[in-house]
This record gives structure tokens, C-alpha cells and sequence, in this order.
């Protein structure tokens, strides 16, 4: 009996060793951010399909188990709690960035690494004991500020205004505009929060216009950014209105409708992808996932949240690849998911939708503003490409 058992052990071995890999995912697709969570779900189910012809990743199956936070905390938390329970090799999550700082703790106290789809630089910075395990593929508020407050200063803009939301998310846009503001010589004479489902703006938007200022920037995200836009309008506005690179989906040109029109913001390249020189390092990457994004959910449906998440896997997936022939999940997960996170760290020079991506031990960002960050209006209802940085 036992010559028997040796060629089965090792069957049962190979096939271990061989095991399906598991990618958490944690989105947004319900709630207040479900317009950007939306889109990056349904990426994830694109490529689920992709992967399943292809056969995954080095001969080893893929499977994204998708978890929907609801644009809260708490369940967000709860979800990566879940995943790392269940074996995942890395989380990629979540879209809001409340909910991106509180799996922090978790995935660094299991030692798994995350990349987040989420915006604010206090995600990444600074790579401490806890962001070592952390990375992430949107441009930071930082980087966007930068691209605003020059386009601010190309305008002839003195003095701005400021709403955005009682959060990370708005809480931090006030911090690196505010200071990147200063910087150039630009006044914020005013400065107001509201929450995310807040039912009335009129108070913030009252006294922001008793300052008269020249511009206006809503720190905000998704179609709750519509809100205080539409609001200034009613009240008579008459000055220039900037939203951030949170508001690049087709959600909000539908929910703004007339009110959202000669808006001024930052985004990612792709966002403006045919507009772009032939010569831009993204486009090519840009258009190719635009393609498949549209043949799959239809024309015009694609959104720069939906490309962050294919950015995220552009880098994961080498980053596997690599892992794999260090170390093998099925023997020793702890030391695969130390090896890809080494991996990951170790990305340079990735051409991916958002712009061309070099991690290092200080930067799990890893964008360039020039590549990173071009300024468009919405005129007509669509996107226009008014300025580059290269």
C-alpha cells in the first residue's frame, strides 16, 4: 500500500502547488462612490473573463473575489478582514480613501500587500511600518493640485474658494491646494465642508460667494461633486469652478447635466485618450483598454476609476510572475506574499492607462506629474483636452 501512497502524495503536492491564485478586491459599488466602484468592478469582471481564456498567470488560475464595501468604512474593513482570512496572495482596494486608510492596519498586520484604487497621498506616504505593504495607482491630490493651480495661474486667477468634503478625501485636498496655492502666489479666501450626503449646500455656497472669489475648487468626488457646483450656480456665480480628478466618469456629466458645463479639472490621460499627441507615453495602453471596456459594457461607458483598477493589475500581474519563482503560495503563503510585495516595490518603468509607473523603498506611487496629470474642460457634455505638461 505504501508504494501506492508515495505517487499519490505527490499528485496531491503537484496540485497544491499548483493552486488557484486568490486576488482580494474591495470596491465601492454601492453608495455614495458607486459610480466610481462600478466601474472598477466591472474591470475586474473583464479581466476575470480575459484571464479564464488565457489560463492566468504562469500556468496558475486567477480568481478575483470581488467584496462590495458599500462606500463604507467599517464594511470595508470588515471585507479585507475577510479576504486575508481566505488566503488572498494581495488586496486591491478600496475606491474611497476613508476606506483605503482604515484596511491599512489590516492588510500590514497580516502582511499582505494592498494596492489601493484610491486617491490621497497619506495612502502611501509616508512607507512606514504599516504603508510598507501599501501602494496604490491613482494620481494623488498632490500631484492634481499641482496641475490645477497652474492651470489657475495660466487664467490670471488671484483668489479662490474652497469646498470639499468633511473627510480624508476633502480634508486632504484642502491641505496640498491650499498649500500649493500659497506657493504660487494664489489667496484661498475661503475655505467649507460638507458630508457626502449632505441635502443642502446653501449656507458654504452663501458665504463663499460674500468673498467673491475668482475660482472655486470642490474637493469632492462622484456625483455628490455635483452638489455645491449645481448650488453656486442657482445662487449666481459667475466665476471659474474646478473640480478634482474624483468627478472623471460619465456619472457626473449625466447628473450634472447643463450645470457641470465649462467645469475645469485634472485627470488621468486616458480620460482624453484619442485627444492626446501620438507621442504620449499612455495612449497606446490608454485606447487598447478603452476598447476592451467598451466592447464589453458599451460605448462611452468607460471611466478613469474603471482604468485605475486595470493599471493595478498591469503592475500586479508581473509582479506575480516574478513572485512565483521565489516562492510558492501553496507551501509557504506568507513568504509568497512577502516576495510579491518585494516585487512590487521592485515595478519600474510600466506603461499603464494613468501614466508610467517606477516604484522605490520612498515612492509606492511612482507617477511623474508630466506623465500623470493633463487639465480638461467638459464642453458640449463631453471631455475636452485644454492643456498638457510635457
Amino acid at each position: 500500500m505504501r508504494r501506492w501512497l508515495v505517487p499519490l502524495l505527490a499528485l496531491a503536492l503537484s496540485a497544491w502547488a499548483q493552486g488557484t491564485l486568490k486576488v482580494g478586491v474591495v470596491v465601492s459599488a454601492t453608495g455614495p462612490a458607486a459610480s466610481l466602484g462600478i466601474p472598477e468592478r466591472n474591470t475586474f469582471l473583464m479581466l476575470q473573463e480575459l484571464l479564464d481564456r488565457q489560463g492566468g498567470v504562469a500556468g496558475r488560475k486567477v480568481e478575483f473575489v470581488i467584496l462590495d464595501d458599500a462606500s463604507d468604512t467599517t464594511q470595508a474593513v470588515r471585507n479585507t478582514r475577510r479576504l486575508v482570512e481566505e488566503g488572498v496572495v494581495a488586496v486591491v482596494g478600496t475606491t474611497t480613501t476613508p476606506a483605503s486608510l482604515g484596511m491599512i492596519p489590516v492588510v500590514a498586520e497580516a502582511k499582505v500587500p494592498m494596492i489601493s484604487l484610491a486617491a490621497s497621498k497619506d495612502i502611501i506616504h509616508p512607507v512606514d511600518a504599516q504603508r510598507f505593504w501599501v501602494f496604490k495607482t491613482p494620481q494623488t491630490e498632490e500631484l492634481m493640485a499641482r496641475a490645477i493651480v497652474a492651470d489657475m495661474v495660466a487664467r490670471g486667477v488671484k483668489t479662490v474658494g474652497y469646498i470639499g468634503f468633511n473627510d480624508a478625501y476633502g480634508e486632504g485636498w484642502a491641505r496640498f491646494f491650499e498649500a500649493e496655492a500659497k506657493a504660487k502666489g494664489l489667496q484661498v479666501v475661503a475655505s467649507e465642508r460638507y458630508n457626502r450626503t449632505d441635502t443642502s449646500v446653501t449656507g458654504q455656497a452663501l458665504r463663499i460667494i460674500a468673498r467673491r472669489p475668482d475660482a472655486v475648487l470642490i474637493g469632492a468626488s462622484g456625483t455628490p461633486a455635483v452638489f455645491p457646483q449645481r448650488t453656486l450656480k442657482e445662487r449666481g456665480y459667475p466665476g471659474l469652478i474646478y473640480q478634482t480628478h474624483g468627478v472623471a466618469n460619465p456619472d457626473f456629466l449625466r447628473v450634472g447635466g447643463k450645470d457641470v458645463e465649462g467645469t475645469l479639472l485634472p485627470a488621468g490621460p486616458i480620460l482624453v485618450a484619442e485627444q492626446l499627441p501620438s507621442a504620449f507615453p499612455s495612449k497606446r495602453v490608454a485606447l487598447d483598454y478603452i476598447q476592451r471596456y467598451e466592447a464589453r459594457y458599451g460605448i462611452g461607458s468607460y471611466s478613469t476609476f474603471g482604468a485605475h483598477a486595470w493599471d493595478a493589475w498591469l503592475i500586479l500581474k508581473p509582479a506575480l510572475e516574478r513572485a512565483l519563482k521565489k516562492a510558492d503560495p501553496g507551501r509557504d503563503l506568507a513568504a509568497f506574499r512577502a516576495a510579491l510585495r518585494d516585487e512590487l516595490e521592485a515595478t519600474k518603468g510600466l506603461v499603464a492607462t494613468h501614466g508610467v509607473f517606477t516604484f522605490s523603498k520612498e515612492d509606492h506611487l511612482g507617477l511623474r506629474f508630466e506623465d500623470a496629470a493633463v487639465m480638461v474642460q467638459v464642453e458640449g457634455g463631453r471631455w475636452k483636452l485644454v492643456r498638457t505638461f510635457r
